[in-house]
């Protein structure tokens, strides 16, 4: 099996997972939803559907004539050994994320978990659109999600605290 095969096949698995089973059984679905207002569930099973798709159009591409064959990258120790640290980096902020957020509120652990994220990739020649990407981002989006859609994300206790 092929390595695009295997990523389609990884892909679909894992978006599936999240759409069939977490979210019917963690999103809790009330029963009586206004005419106007879309399901609690509705975006969360819609990027998990999105996810689905794109699973299967990299399955189909991995499947398209003349596809070429993926030559294996010839690594050494030392290599292998920072992509291992750099796996176990991004586990330690996604947990830090999660123990950091109900203290800080949802913006600050965003704009720090985006920012080590870019940080771990070992980009560091665009500084201007790294501190867009970081700081820029979550505002614009908790901004889209706040005022377009009505969806409130977590304050943090910081936040109470400073008056936001």
């Amino acid at each position: 099996m092929t390595k695009p095969v295997l990523r389609g096949l990884l892909f679909i698995a894992f978006f599936a997972l999240c759409a069939f089973v977490l979210v019917p059984v963690f999103v809790p679905r009330p029963a009586f939803i206004p005419g106007f207002a879309p399901p609690p569930d509705m975006w969360p099973k819609a990027v998990s559907l999105v996810g689905v798709a794109l699973g299967v159009l990299v399955l189909l591409l991995a499947f398209r004539e003349g596809q070429p064959v993926d030559e294996p990258i010839k690594t050494d120790g030392s290599s292998a050994a920072r992509m291992g640290l750099r796996f176990l980096g991004v586990l330690v902020a996604f947990v830090l994320f999660l123990v950091v957020m109900p203290y800080t509120g949802f913006l600050v652990a965003t704009m720090l978990l985006t920012l080590t994220m870019v940080l771990m990739t070992g980009e560091r020649g665009y500084r201007i659109w790294i501190a867009l990407l970081a700081f820029a981002a979550p505002v614009l989006l908790l901004l889209f999600f706040n005022s377009a859609l009505g969806t409130q994300f977590p304050k943090g206790a910081l936040a109470k605290l400073l008056g936001f």
